[in-house]
């Protein structure tokens, strides 16, 4: 799919089997999702701008790179985003940090928002918008659409899983926004559910139904 990079490293692969399993633990599947967001962090910032800076080594002076640019903002969309950006933020720790509450209606299936906290001067700075599932995708739209009112130009979407209606509505609504994923499911239920899936990842990350 145009815009979607689906990163099949068999290492997330093999995670990811381990977390869809409804057998896995509470703990574990929290473990997996912060294990997983290491791998996917590298994929979604490999192409980061770098400048040379001068150092010392032990050894001599030498010219060596370093991030070029304001620090990243990674957006969590609450609650089950929050798995993901506590392993994003494990290997970006000088990120910057929004939350975006939002939650969606299990009759409408539509996003109502609760919260939404972010930097300031977002409009120069990259914005990586983290949530386990994309599904209906109206609260991934939605959440992109706020952080556009408050001026971010530069913005990608970081997700687990991924249903096929849910990419179509999102690239539509945000086509400047590229989306990263570990996998691509067969389709949506009637509950907006993506299947095979793993559940609820909010639920399953915090043992609540």
């Amino acid at each position: 799919m145009q815009n979607v990079t689906v990163v099949d490293h068999p290492l997330i692969q093999h995670k990811l089997t381990i977390m869809r399993n409804k057998a896995t633990s509470t703990a574990s599947f929290r473990r997996l999702l912060r294990e997983i967001a290491h791998l996917l962090c590298y994929e979604v910032t490999r192409d980061l701008e770098v400048e040379m800076v001068p150092i010392e080594t032990p050894i001599e002076e030498m010219e060596s790179p370093t991030l070029k640019g304001k620090k990243l903002v990674f957006a969590s969309i609450l609650r089950a985003g929050n798995g993901l950006l506590e392993g994003m933020l494990d290997l970006v720790p000088a990120a910057r940090v929004a939350h975006i509450g939002i939650y969606r209606d299990h009759e409408t299936l539509q996003p109502i928002e609760y919260y939404f906290k972010a930097p300031s001067n977002l409009d120069d700075r990259l914005v990586i918008v983290v949530d386990p599932m994309l599904a209906t995708a109206n609260s991934a739209i939605a959440a992109i659409s706020k952080l556009k009112e408050r001026g971010a130009n530069k913005l990608r979407f970081l997700c687990l899983l991924a249903a096929p209606e849910g990419i179509e509505k999102f690239t539509k609504a945000h086509p400047d926004v590229p989306v990263f994923t570990a996998a691509i499911d067969s389709h949506l239920n009637e509950k907006g559910y993506i299947v095979p899936g793993l559940g609820d990842a909010g639920d399953r990350m915090y043992g609540t139904r």
